[in-house]
This record gives structure tokens, C-alpha cells and sequence, in this order.
């Protein structure tokens, strides 16, 4: 599942709006919808806040971990070249 997809069905299990989300985050609403869209992934500091997040409301983080590790690994991979 790609993270954006991943990021937005944790959103959705909780049953929060993308702006109660973003609260939770301490983010903007726009940079949820822009996660969620796939336009921009997380930054290292909202991937603790996300995982704080699941690891508060008992969902799994590792699926997202690695989604996030799998982008990050290609972006340096590719900056490489």
C-alpha cells in the first residue's frame, strides 16, 4: 500500500477529519491533505509524531515505517546516481 494511501486509512480508523488529525500531529490540515495526495510525504519529525500517534491509540506502525523507509531509501538512492 503506498504511504499516502496507508496515512489516510490510519486517519480514517480513527475517525478524525483531516483537520482534527492534524491537530493530533501538530500539522497543518493542508500538509495532511497534501500527505494523503500523495504531493509531499512526511518529514522525520511528523513520522514520530505519527507513530506516537499509533503507538497512543494501539494501531500498527510498522506498515508506515516501512512505506516511508522503502521512499526515503529510493530518494538517496536515486541522489546517488
Amino acid at each position: 500500500m503506498a504511504l499516502s494511501v496507508s496515512i489516510k486509512v490510519l486517519r480514517q480508523k480513527s475517525l478524525m477529519s483531516q483537520m482534527t488529525f492534524a491537530k493530533e500531529l501538530n500539522v497543518s490540515p493542508t500538509t495532511v491533505n497534501r500527505w494523503e495526495t500523495g504531493k509531499v510525504k512526511p518529514n522525520l519529525t511528523a513520522m514520530k509524531a505519527i507513530k506516537t500517534f499509533c503507538e497512543r491509540n494501539g494501531y500498527s506502525y510498522s506498515d508506515i515505517e516501512n512505506e516511508w523507509l522503502s521512499y526515503e531509501n529510493a530518494i538517496q538512492w536515486s541522489e546517488e546516481k
